[in-house]
């Protein structure tokens, strides 16, 4: 799931598959149709999708297909518009294995990085599934869901809802809440990156609880436990070793425990050496997505779902590999009301009109001749220390959130801090002693208007205390 904001974090895309022999190269736009290799047949075709919006797929099949076979349907990870193109290497794969697969291009209506429906996106899924039932050749009793990522909340989503969805096959699937599965990746590429202290401990998880608040995290506490607890089909989920986006040791668990609460044992956990979240093999730990799958996932996918639709579904079975998993993942809970997105917004910017009032009413005084003397130096101190670092900080943080997740790029880091990090912590201590001493020069001044215009001041960096504490600026 990939990487919320989801620019934030939350956007995801999968390589394609080793070279295929094709007839042109795959399109990079939605609403293409796609090369289809030569062992395999292609049949473009169209689908109402939730909300009646009009979707484009193509179906893969063998060329010399048995009749009755099953079919799955693909459903992809996050991000928005995204062809079908991109789940080529998986549709090619799995229609080799004897299916008929179904891979359609995501919809961009009524998806965003500030709005999406899981439940609509279940209904596209679900509408391909209906066209898919309704294929030459592919028995309408055998088809199911396939889910990556995000997919993975949305498949057992359409699953719960339907009978016409015979199995569900989910990779890389996360049974956490959104917020916390997104907070968790991008806070454990920073400490991948060698980042440590209250960068990743508080600052980090403090901006997407606001951002969630203010609406810029879509679903971010979807709860995927009451559907995975409906779902009565054989599951099969898949998981790489070296996962980075999704908690490979906590999500199995809970996976298993839905399930059975709902009275569904038949399913089958499967782990993959050397693969990271889409399954795909791996050079380093996760963070670099090869081309090709992970040795036996395609043949694993074709023989358990020949066993699910024969009518004796596998029961409950764990195998591979134990999941790394470096730190466990933390609630993230809503903010209170003192926290809230629109309590931070109103802090944040009466702090940057009480920093910048200061040296702009100066500015003022001068170019009208009003004054001629030099601003004391604690208050001057005060204001550009404030303002650099209140701006800064959360300048510095989006950043990492839209470069974050396994590829986090915090820069050079120094103690366990990035050296930008250390630098507006360096700047917030300076904000806080420059305004110990503001105190004095508020004392000193003589006219009435200095006072105010001085007590201002000093009321903002009395307020950029615990804004600083909150965000972890002032914590080690």
């Amino acid at each position: 799931m990939r990487r919320i904001a989801l620019a934030l974090g939350l956007a995801l895309t999968l390589t394609a598959a080793p070279a295929v022999a094709a007839a042109a190269p795959p399109p990079s736009a939605a609403g293409e149709a796609v090369a289809v290799p030569a062992d395999l047949t292609g049949r473009e075709v169209s689908f109402a999708g939730g909300g009646g919006i009009t979707l484009h797929g193509t179906v893969l099949s063998p060329v010399k297909a048995s009749r009755g076979r099953p079919g799955v349907v693909l459903v992809h990870g996050a991000g928005t518009g995204t062809p079908r193109a991109k789940l080529m290497g998986e549709a090619v794969e799995f229609a080799r294995r004897g299916m008929s697969v179904l891979v359609y291009d995501k919809r961009s209506e009524g998806y965003s990085l500030f709005r999406r429906s899981y439940s609509t996106l279940a209904d596209d899924a679900l509408g391909a599934v209906a066209t898919l039932r309704s294929q030459p050749g592919v028995d309408p009793a055998k088809v199911g869901v396939w889910g990556l990522s995000e997919g993975g909340w949305v498949a057992p989503l359409a699953a719960s809802r339907s009978r016409d969805v015979a199995f569900v096959v989910v990779v890389g699937a996360n049974a956490l809440t959104p917020l916390r599965q997104q907070t968790w990746a991008v806070a454990a590429g920073l400490r991948k990156a060698g980042v440590a202290g209250s960068l990743v401990d508080r600052a980090e998880p403090n901006l997407y609880r606001t951002i969630a608040d203010g609406g810029m995290f879509p679903e971010p506490w979807y709860d995927p436990e009451p559907a995975l607890a409906a779902v009565r089909q054989p599951v099969l989920a898949i998981w790489g070793v070296h996962d980075l986006l999704t908690p490979p040791k906590e999500t199995p668990p809970i996976f298993a425990r839905a399930l059975e609460k709902g009275g569904n044992r038949h399913y089958t956990f499967r782990f993959f050496p050397g693969a990271d979240h889409a399954a795909h093999l791996t050079p380093d730990g996760g963070v670099t997505r090869l081309p090709a799958l992970a040795p036996g996932y395609a043949d694993l996918v074709g023989s358990w779902v020949r066993e699910a639709v024969s009518g004796r579904p596998p029961l409950a079975s764990i195998s591979g590999p134990a999941p790394e998993q470096a730190t466990p993942t933390v609630p993230v809970d809503r903010p209170a009301p003192w926290e809230s997105a629109s309590a931070q917004a109103a802090v944040t910017l009466l702090l940057i009109a009480v920093f910048a009032a200061y040296p702009l009413t100066a500015l003022v005084r001068r170019l009208r001749g009003r004054s001629r003397t030099a601003l004391p130096a604690a208050p001057r101190v005060l204001s550009a220390a404030g303002l650099i670092a209140l701006l800064g900080s959360f300048a510095f943080l989006f950043y990492l959130l839209m470069t974050g997740g396994k590829l986090a790029a915090p820069g050079p880091v120094l103690f366990g801090r990035p050296i930008v990090w250390l630098a507006l912590q360096a700047l917030a201590l300076t904000t806080v002693v420059a305004a110990v001493r503001t105190v004095r020069a508020w004392r000193r001044a003589g006219a009435r208007s200095e006072r105010v215009r001085l007590g201002l001041l000093l009321a903002g960096g009395v307020a950029f205390l615990p804004w600083a504490l909150y965000w972890g600026l002032l914590l080690p």
